[in-house]
């Protein structure tokens, strides 16, 4: 019998769906290295999510590992040079997040503009700070893409559509032209981007060459009006940068569901920020993109063992 160790929360549905298809499903939230180098010795596949580490040491301890599978889309979780090494499949389900993502990041920058949270808290500390809580509409400014993938694609066609946003974009690979043409989205070079961008958002993975993409001199070129949405990795943005340019007014407000280091420490310095508005890498946090990501990983694994 096929054994599966699931080392994250997923959808019941995907796990109804292993044990239909015969499988043996063991399961563990998130258990730390050690725990999970006793739990994978005998275990022919493993799902995680954006946890537990599937590290080099993890890789070498399963002695019958065969597949591993993310339920989600970033992989930095998961030594690829070591399972490659050893011939273990790994999938993910890159579609599954993205309509999720993509509502959260437009809901960030509805959070940052119009100043929600910020009016939430000053309402239950009693104030009424209507005057401070001028803001600015999403119709019409310009938005720069950073990454135009799945995710980056979707959140334009968001703001095209739904807002009136003018679409730019950065990206290796220009879209099709049909998508340019749909959205009127325009390639540009980077600078060109964050001159121009009256909001980004950033959806690149991290990879040595967007580590602190959007840096300090990034950051000096953005308008003074401008915003910055990250709900990508948080590894992409210099923190350090952001909290300088955020406290000394070089941009307006950002809104971010991921960070360099996570969970952030309590103590964050931009937790003292009133013009950031800020969320716990929920992006794919939603029952619809949870059960569109484990019955998609669930489905490969089945078909992987059924055809092996």
């Amino acid at each position: 019998m096929v054994k599966v160790l699931v080392a994250a929360p997923i959808h019941e549905k995907a796990l109804e769906k292993l044990k239909e298809a015969g499988f043996e499903v063991v399961y563990e939230e998130y258990p730390d290295e050690n725990r999970l180098i006793e739990l994978i010795k005998d275990v022919d596949a493993i799902i995680v999510r954006s946890k537990p580490k599937v590290t080099r040491k993890v890789i070498e301890a399963a002695e019958k590992l065969k597949v591993i599978a993310r339920a989600g889309v970033g992989l930095d979780n998961i030594d690829l040079e070591a399972a490659e090494e050893r011939g273990i499949k790994v999938f993910n389900a890159p579609a599954a997040p993205t309509q999720s993502v993509a509502e959260l990041a437009v809901g960030l920058m509805l959070a940052v503009l119009r100043k929600i949270a910020y009016a939430d808290r000053k309402m239950r500390e009693g104030e009424w700070s209507k005057k401070q809580c001028l803001g600015n509409e999403l119709y019409g400014k310009v938005l720069g893409v950073l990454g135009m993938g799945r995710i980056g694609t979707a959140v334009a066609r968001i703001a095209h559509h739904g807002f009136g946003m003018k679409i730019i974009y950065y990206d290796k690979r220009r879209c099709p032209h049909e998508i340019e043409k749909e959205l009127d989205a325009k390639c540009v070079d980077l600078d060109t981007l964050f001159r121009e961008a009256d909001v980004i958002t950033i959806h690149v993975p991290l990879l040595p060459s967007t580590k602190h993409l959007v840096n300090e001199e990034k950051l000096r070129l953005m308008k003074k009006t401008a915003i910055l949405i990250n709900t990508a990795r948080g590894g992409v943005v210099d923190t350090e940068a952001l909290v300088k340019a955020l406290k000394e007014g070089w941009i307006a407000g950002a809104g971010l569901d991921v960070f360099e280091e996570e969970p952030s420490p309590p103590d964050h310095p931009l937790t003292k920020l009133e013009n950031v508005v800020l969320t716990p890498h929920i992006g794919a946090n939603t029952v619809e993109a949870q059960e569109r990501a484990g019955m998609e990983v669930v489905e490969k694994i089945i078909e992987f063992f059924k055809s092996s």
